[in-house]
């Protein structure tokens, strides 16, 4: 499946990727409709990684400009209680909006998007929580399909419609599952293959890694380096790669010169795309590769 993904993603300030084919939104940041513009009317689901005020400041305005019945459908972590706050203020203040969904979920939780798409939740480590608790979420875009059953191959036709017909298709078939994309949120690295089989990954990389942010403070909550992740996708099978997320205190060039030194340095083939601080990248992929 071809994806245009547009984003903008910079630490501290703003995230949101905004997945056109399947009216998906991750993360709702500042700048989200001034960006998209008409463009937010095609957004169906929106899956809000936590609570941090850059990842859901823009989410507001989106719902007061695009709300109609039944729809957008908002998906968050379970336990972060800014979500029914916002819920509550939105309706008061906007009653329009009234037909928005709203929805908690957990680690495990799969949401139907389109009839062969899902979207299915993961718990990570950005956030500091008893394993009960949902306060923080990666997500994973799942595309399915029906294939026929490997000892059923040698059957002719006629035969396969005969057996369709006494038994229905989906004795016959059985389900293939593709990761077409994942979404890191902000989470530290914690498990090298979580991402494995997946065809486009997004992840975050606030940090550069290195010597030279040995010391940096993250006032306690958990993000990735750049070096971290390189590492893990030098382990899996990944296709495409998207980085984002980088604190503004690094420039154009010193990430894109990490992103090649990390490349050479793991024998990294793929193509790899990167939303730099402060920009709007628009259908990332059919954007410029770094290496």
């Amino acid at each position: 499946m071809k994806l245009s993904i547009t984003g903008y993603s910079t630490a501290l300030f703003s995230t949101w990727y905004f997945i056109e084919e399947l009216g998906l939104l991750f993360d709702a940041g500042d700048g989200l409709t001034a960006s998209l513009l008409h463009k937010c009317g095609k957004i169906n689901h929106v899956f809000i990684s936590h609570a941090d005020r850059d990842h859901l400041t823009g989410l507001l305005q989106f719902n007061q400009l695009y709300a109609r019945p039944g729809a957008p459908k908002i998906y968050y972590p379970k336990d972060c209680r800014s979500f029914p706050a916002l819920e509550s203020f939105s309706k008061l203040f906007d009653p329009h909006v009234s037909g928005t969904v709203w929805e908690p979920i957990v680690e495990g939780t799969q949401i139907k998007i389109r009839e062969d798409v899902y979207v299915e939740a993961l718990r990570n480590g950005h956030v500091a929580a008893t394993s009960d608790i949902s306060k923080s979420l990666s997500y994973k875009v799942f595309q399915t399909k029906r294939k026929l059953k490997p000892e059923l191959e040698h059957l002719s036709k006629p035969e396969l419609q005969k057996m369709v017909e006494a038994q229905g298709r989906e004795r016959i078939t059985m389900e293939i599952k593709t990761c077409i994309l994942g979404y890191s949120g902000d989470t530290p690295v914690e498990d090298l293959q979580r991402w494995n089989d997946t065809k486009i990954l997004i992840h975050e990389a606030t940090f550069l890694g290195g010597e030279d942010d040995a010391n940096i403070q993250t006032h306690g909550n958990k993000h990735s380096t750049l070096e971290e992740v390189m590492t893990m996708v030098s382990q899996s099978n990944i296709e495409t790669l998207i980085f984002g997320h980088f604190s503004s205190r690094y420039s154009p060039t010193q990430i894109d010169t990490k992103i090649k030194q990390l490349c050479q340095h793991y024998e990294i083939k793929i193509p790899v795309f990167r939303v730099l601080p402060g920009e709007v990248c628009k259908d990332i992929l059919n954007g410029e590769m770094v290496n």
